[in-house]
């Protein structure tokens, strides 16, 4: 009797160990929040524009499977290019999707689970006058295939030089932001040109992609022959009546989308200020900036211009507005660029009886977290609604806390990264962004933290709800699934490589791997992580974006293992519980 009583124990305890497993692996419920609207100007509520959306979210409808999956990158269909390659966006034929690089403009075909590129433009070259020419994929591929483990910066720095050009240092910055509209134009910036391209034949895509608008020489077009030394131009969104949204290091500019000079309307900012990344818009003609100072002392600037349809305005009557936020004493060593915010402002609430707030992490080198009112500002407030300081669960904080990317947003949810290693080795300061990005992690130490705030709009104050000090994210936009509820980043770990890591977006726990190995195809290089709507994986690659499909099992898929899968737990929980019946 004893002894059946405790096999019978022994059993139900097995079970209740496998149950817990298979609800841990279950995805989280599909999150009902209120969201954005949908820009009608763009060729799609999803992946028209880089950040994913006009509130720059970074947050998608779609994600993988819960569970543990080693992928060997080397044999997935890919759109050779790059060295980075942000994002590929939504075409407005559902079929295909347009992929860009700091090299090219492609067309990729999708279809029925392919992954074909169709067409292609090289556009740097067209920019460049040959000086930065098209690159082989050849030469992509064994950049992938190779492994950066065991290399100093000398030797990777001589086996870009072999790859990619001498000045491949030059090719970082080009095509950074990209938006494609309703009439699938995609506008995108090489060298100092921005580009609307189209399919040359809308019915036969493989006819090639067309220059259909260019404005060469955008800065002297727009600003005339005077502009501060190093100005350039960095990111683009569109308008909710459809303009384009163009943001230089030095200012803000909206023009028709047929690039017409003509219809230019720019907004300067002053000399000392400089913006290295893209901004958010609003339904209303709120366009979302934030800059950085030149030098230490200025500190950092956010601000909301407004688009009035006919100009753009900088004044409070319009809802216009600026508030100064906290910059670092000294550059960062490496990943991050500038003094300031590495982040494109995220817009947080749309409801209306929502806190409505735009958020981005400052520029002090241990990080904080900002929030400011989007519009009024309540009775006794002030502008910078919510400030909390990043810590990533650290229990001794080091010398760097910073990221180089926008924050997370979901709900009332965010999620930041720290981008910057605990120990930064004295030969990668001032190398140039592409090397520094290909040896940190397998050849160098890599940075470790990520950490999830809500904020309480009773309160109206941060809180963090969990952070995670052992989880790498290197250089990578992190993003956040709704269907799955879960965040995900890509990071270098001494155990298992490159990999992408799933962390339950209320917990924090760990839900889901992806674990690549050592070559350099798993490094995600500044671009963002992307999902399809069958669970599938758009991986950015350094060497080009590429589709993971997860299968367990079967040509073409991904291998369970390291722990349990959806599927295999799904399978074992029903067959532990008969067995338990049995013995009764």
């Amino acid at each position: 009797m004893d002894c059946f009583a405790g096999k019978k124990s022994g059993i139900s305890l097995f079970a209740a160990v496998v149950l817990l497993l298979f609800f841990l692996l279950l995805p989280g419920p599909a999150e009902s929040l209120n969201k954005p609207a949908p820009n009608p100007f763009l060729s799609s509520e999803i992946y028209g524009i880089t950040h994913f959306d006009s509130s720059q979210s970074d947050s998608t409808p779609f994600g993988p499977p819960r569970g543990a999956f080693r992928v060997n990158l080397g044999d997935k269909p890919v759109s050779h290019g790059g060295p980075v390659n942000i994002i590929t966006l939504a075409s407005t034929d559902p079929d295909y999707m347009w992929a860009v690089g700091t090299d090219r403009v492609a067309y990729v075909k999708k279809k029925n689970g392919a992954w074909d590129e169709v067409a292609r433009f090289e556009a740097l070259e067209d920019a460049s006058g040959g000086g930065l020419p098209a690159i082989p994929a050849e030469n992509f591929r064994e950049f992938g295939e190779s492994s950066a483990e065991g290399m100093d910066v000398d030797e990777m720095d001589q086996f870009l030089r072999n790859l990619f050009g001498s000045n491949y240092g030059d090719r970082f910055g080009n095509g950074s932001y990209s938006v494609v509209d309703k009439e699938n134009v995609l506008y995108t910036h090489f060298g100092a040109n921005l580009y609307g391209f189209a399919l040359a034949d809308p019915d036969d895509p493989s006819a090639g992609i067309a220059v259909r608008y260019v404005l060469e020489d955008i800065l002297t077009a727009v600003e005339g022959p005077i502009f501060p030394a190093g100005t350039r131009l960095f990111g683009l969104s569109m308008t909710y009546d459809g303009h384009l949204a163009v943001t230089f290091s030095n200012g803000a500019a909206v023009i028709d989308r047929d690039l017409d000079l003509s219809s230019v309307h720019f907004h300067r900012f002053a000399d000392y200020e400089y913006v290295s990344n893209s901004i958010a818009v609003d339904e209303a003609g709120g366009i979302y900036i934030a800059s950085a100072g030149v030098v230490p002392e200025v500190g950092g600037i956010m601000r909301k211009l407004v688009w009035t349809g006919s100009g753009i305005s900088d004044s409070p009557d319009d809802g216009a507005w600026q508030c100064a936020y906290e910059g670092s004493a000294v550059l960062p060593p490496m990943i991050k660029m500038g003094y300031g915010t590495g982040s494109t402002p995220t817009l947080m609430g749309f409801g209306e009886n929502e806190d409505r707030l735009v958020v981005i992490t400052d520029g002090a080198e241990r990080m904080n977290l900002l929030a400011f009112w989007r519009d009024e500002i309540p009775a006794g407030g002030e502008r910078l609604a919510g400030r909390i300081s990043v810590t990533c669960g650290f229990d001794e904080l080091p010398e760097w806390l910073q990221s180089e990317q926008s924050v997370v947003v979901s709900g009332y949810g965010a999620f930041v990264v720290n981008n910057l290693p605990g120990t930064v080795d004295p030969d990668l300061p001032g190398k140039n962004k592409i090397l520094q990005v290909a040896l940190m992690g397998p050849a160098y130490p890599t940075s470790y933290g990520v950490e999830r705030f809500e904020w309480d709009a009773e309160k109206d104050e941060w809180s963090s709800l969990w952070a995670r000090p052992d989880v790498s994210s290197t250089s990578m936009i992190p993003v956040h699934s709704q269907s799955t509820g879960m965040v995900l980043v890509n990071g270098y770990t001494p155990g298992n490589g490159w990999e992408i890591t799933g962390l339950d977006w209320n917990t924090g726990r760990t839900v889901h791997q992806t674990i690549f190995g050592r070559s350099n195809h798993g490094n995600g290089a500044y671009a963002i992580l992307q999902y399809l709507q069958d669970g599938e994986l758009l991986f950015n690659a350094f060497s080009g974006p590429m589709l993971v499909r997860y299968e367990t099992g079967g040509s073409g898929g991904c291998t369970a293992g390291g722990s349990f899968s959806l599927s295999a737990a799904a399978l074992l929980v029903p067959l532990v519980l008969l067995a338990a019946g049995r013995k009764k």
